[in-house]
C-alpha cells in the first residue's frame, strides 16, 4: 500500500531512528505511557511532516498509541528515503520520497487522505487545505488535527476567519515549548548546520543578512553572530527591528543590505523578499537561503530567468552568472535549508515541538465532540500541556525548580 523510494535501506533508516529515540526522553517516556493506555485505538492519522528521523519518531510513538498511521512529507527534498523504508518496515503506511515532483508530491497528500483520518497533524497547512477542497467528504470523520509552523497557522486563520475551517486544529506553533525553542534555538542551529555543511566555508569575518527577526530569525542571527559574522537584520514591523538594534545588530532595507551581504538567509514566512533588484546588487560570490516554510521568499525562478547560465558549483548549490559578469549562488533550491541540505533541528529541540503535538492530538480525542462554532475553529495549546513538557524536560535534565507556598500563591494571585 506504501509508496516509497527503496525499501532496503530500512536499516539506515532504523538506525537513524534509535539515535534520536536515543536523544529524545520526552517522547519515549510519552511512548511507554501511549502503550498502555491506547488513546488511538481504532483511529487513523494522516502526517505530513518533514519525513527525516525525529518525525519517524514521533509516528512510532503515535502507532503504540493505538493509531493507524498514514505518513507523508511536507517538503520534497527533506524526506530521506532511509528513514521512510524503515517505517514501512514497521508496518505504517508512508507516501514519500526525497526529490519528488510537484504532482507525486501532491499525489502523496491525496493518498494520505484517502485513508479517511480521524486526526490530521501538518506541517505548512497542505493536509488541510486539500481535505477542505478534494476530501470535503471526508470531514465528518474528522475529530481535528494539529499545525506545526507559523505559516500554516496564517494559512488556518485566514481559512477560520472566512468560515471555511471546519474542525478544530491546535496550533502547537504559538505553545511556549515550540515557538520560545524550536524556532529559536532549533532553526539557529540547524539553518547552520545546513549551510556550513553544504558551503564549507568560514562564517567568521563574514557579512550575514537575516530576513525577519521573529522568533525564527532570531535565533539565526544569534548563530550568525556566535560564528563570528557581522549581522544585518531587514524587517518590516518597527518593534521588530528595534529588537535587533538592541540585540547588537544593523538595520536596513534589502535594497541596501544587498550590497553588503555575503550570506543571505530569508526567515519571514512571506513571498518575494529577495528578487531581481537585490540579486543585481549583490556581489560575486553572494550566497543565498531560505528557512522559511515555503520556497518563495528568494525568487530562484526569477533568477533562474535573468541568469545568462546556470551551473551546480557544489552539491545542493546552483550558481547563477548574471549579465553584469556576477555569480550568485542558491543552497537548495531555495526550498528550508536546514531540512533541504541537513537533518532539520536537533533531536532535543524536537523532543518538546514533537511531545507538543503528541499530547494535543491526546487532547482532541479525549474533547472530541466537544461544541466548536464555524470561525472559531482554531485553538491555542492549553497551558498545562506547555506546563507538562516543561516540567517533564526539567526533570529529565535532573534540575529541579522552587515552587510557590500558599502564601506566595495568595499573594501574586489572591486566591
Amino acid at each position: 500500500m506504501s509508496e516509497i523510494r527503496n525499501a532496503e535501506l530500512r536499516q539506515d533508516g532504523a538506525l537513524k531512528i534509535e539515535w534520536v529515540k536515543h536523544n529524545m526522553p520526552l517522547l519515549r517516556g510519552l511512548e511507554e505511557e501511549f502503550s498502555r493506555q491506547q488513546p488511538f485505538k481504532g483511529l487513523k492519522v494522516a502526517l505530513s511532516v518533514h519525513l527525516e528521523a525525529k518525525t519517524a519518531y514521533l509516528c512510532k510513538v503515535l502507532a503504540a498509541g493505538g493509531a493507524q498511521m498514514y505518513v507523508t512529507g511536507s517538503n520534497p527534498l527533506s524526506t530521506q528515503d532511509d528513514v521512510a523504508a524503515a517505517l514501512v518496515h514497521d508496518g505504517l503506511n508512508v507516501f514519500a520520497w526525497y526529490g519528488a515532483s510537484t504532482e507525486e508530491y501532491e499525489n502523496h497528500i491525496r493518498r494520505v487522505l484517502e485513508a479517511g483520518p480521524n486526526i490530521i497533524i501538518d506541517d505548512g497547512g497542505d493536509l488541510v487545505s486539500l481535505m477542505h477542497s478534494e476530501f470535503r467528504d471526508l470531514i465528518p470523520g474528522v475529530i481535528g488535527g494539529c499545525e506545526e509552523t507559523t505559516t500554516g497557522i496564517l494559512r488556518l486563520k485566514t481559512l477560520d476567519r472566512e468560515k471555511k475551517l471546519l474542525f478544530p486544529m491546535m496550533l502547537v506553533n504559538n505553545a511556549d515549548c515550540k515557538h520560545l525553542f524550536d524556532n529559536r534555538y532549533g532553526t539557529g542551529q540547524s539553518v547552520w548546520d545546513g549551510i556550513n555543511r553544504t558551503t564549507n566555508l568560514i562564517v567568521a569575518g563574514k557579512t550575514v543578512v537575516v530576513a525577519g527577526y521573529g522568533w525564527c530569525g532570531k535565533g539565526v542571527a544569534m548563530r550568525a553572530k556566535g560564528l563570528g559574522a557581522k549581522v544585518i537584520v531587514t524587517e518590516v514591523d518597527p518593534i521588530k527591528a528595534m529588537e535587533a538594534v538592541m540585540d547588537g545588530f544593523s538595520i536596513m532595507k534589502m535594497s541596501e543590505a544587498a550590497e553588503k551581504g555575503d550570506f543571505f538567509i530569508t526567515v519571514t514566512g512571506c513571498k518575494d523578499i529577495i528578487t531581481k533588484e537585490h540579486f543585481l546588487k549583490m556581489k560575486d560570490g553572494a550566497i543565498c537561503c531560505n528557512a522559511g516554510h515555503f520556497d518563495v521568499e528568494v525568487d530562484v525562478a526569477g533568477l533562474k530567468n535573468m541568469a545568462l547560465d546556470a551551473s551546480a558549483a557544489r552539491k545542493n548549490i546552483m550558481g547563477y552568472r548574471l549579465a553584469n559578469g556576477r555569480r550568485i549562488y542558491v543552497i537548495a533550491e531555495g526550498r528550508l535549508v536546514n531540512l533541504a541540505a541537513g537533518d532539520g533541528h536537533p533531536a532535543e529541540i524536537m523532543d518538546m515541538s514533537f511531545a507538543i503535538q503528541a499530547l494535543s492530538a491526546r487532547y482532541l480525542v479525549e474533547h472530541r465532540g466537544q461544541r466548536r462554532e464555524i470561525g472559531a475553529m482554531t485553538r491555542e495549546v492549553p497551558a498545562e500541556i506547555d506546563r507538562e513538557v516543561a516540567s517533564r524536560m526539567i526533570s529529565y535534565w535532573g534540575c529541579s525548580i522552587d515552587e510557590l507556598s500558599a502564601e506566595q500563591h495568595r499573594y501574586l494571585y489572591g486566591e
